[in-house]
């Protein structure tokens, strides 16, 4: 008995490996099943709420008081931040993009992998973004990869936009992480101020102990989350990305009501994007295709 949602989707679903069904809120989830590994895609946001290898820990960090209602982001897993970054006066943090339903318009699936392909719709009022045309397609396998995919069709104007892969690891103690692969780079400290402040290259290992909000502009290299307690380590490799942000909220920032403090020791975020220095100026015609791979090994 198919216990998925009846109608246009069904045509997407693929016997024991991809099937749409309704998810929390009654939110359209898309559940994903390879011999690697399980997933699971929201269409609100085009939003990976999960991710998890046979026989390890989860690798996203979804919070218990996320919602799932339309018109509100889903607090962890994947959100995708475009076409802008951040705050902005009088629109919503992290742009439209995160909460709008995007469309299913393609799946496949072979022996190793399954793959999920969304579209973002034009959005009512938001005439000068409607002229790009954005994909996301997600495969699931013994990795998880990501691509977010733009292409600017409007005739004689070029669009400046901010893009990002805000992703939530999940870690078994914060206090047991290390990141590696920033070590050279300087970066913008936000947790210091709404303004961020320029910091020096630090030379070590990123250990988290307190609230960290921190942007890495040119910084393009592959990143490493080392956690002592899961004897895990996640691998964040990217293409078309020239910053990488990491944050943890600690219990010191004011921090959303869909987030308990508590749960600050048990996630980490390092996000692929581009932002701030980085933002893309994307002429008529051309496109940007930003692309993460995530990884895991035990040990």
């Amino acid at each position: 008995m198919h216990d998925g949602i009846a109608g246009p989707w069904q045509k997407y679903e693929i016997a024991g490996r991809i099937q749409i069904v309704p998810g929390n809120g009654g939110l359209p989830k898309v559940r994903v099943a390879t011999p690697f590994s399980t997933a699971e895609i929201y269409l609100h946001g085009a939003h990976v709420t999960q991710f998890q290898k046979t026989g390890e820990p989860p690798l996203l960090f979804l919070s218990r008081r996320s919602r799932f209602q339309s018109g509100e982001p889903i607090r962890g897993g994947v959100p995708i931040c475009f076409p802008w970054f951040g705050s902005r006066d009088g629109e919503p943090s992290h742009g439209f993009a995160r909460l709008t339903s995007w469309r299913l318009v393609d799946t496949a699936a072979d022996e190793q992998s399954a793959t999920i392909k969304l579209a973002l719709p034009p959005v009512p009022s938001r005439e000068t973004w409607n002229g790009l045309r954005t994909e996301f397609v997600v495969t699931v396998a013994d990795t998880l990869t990501m691509e977010l995919i733009t292409t600017n069709e409007a005739r004689g104007e070029t669009v400046p936009l901010e893009n990002c892969l805000h992703t939530y690891f999940q870690v078994g103690d914060i206090a047991a992480v290390s990141i590696a692969g920033l070590e050279d780079r300087p970066f913008d400290d936000f947790a210091a101020g709404a303004n961020g402040a320029r910091r020096p290259a630090e030379n070590s290992l990123l250990k988290i102990r307190r609230e960290t909000n921190r942007v890495y502009g040119d910084a393009p290299q592959t990143v490493e989350i080392r956690d002592e307690k899961f004897r895990r380590t996640i691998r964040v490799e990217k293409s078309g990305s020239r910053s990488t942000v990491v944050w943890n909220p600690w219990t010191t920032q004011k921090l959303p009501d869909d987030f308990d403090p508590a749960e600050h020791a048990r996630m980490v975020c390092v996000e692929s994007g581009n932002v701030k220095q980085n933002t893309i100026s994307l002429a008529p015609g051309r496109t940007t295709a930003l692309k993460v791979v995530l990884s895991s090994r035990s040990g």
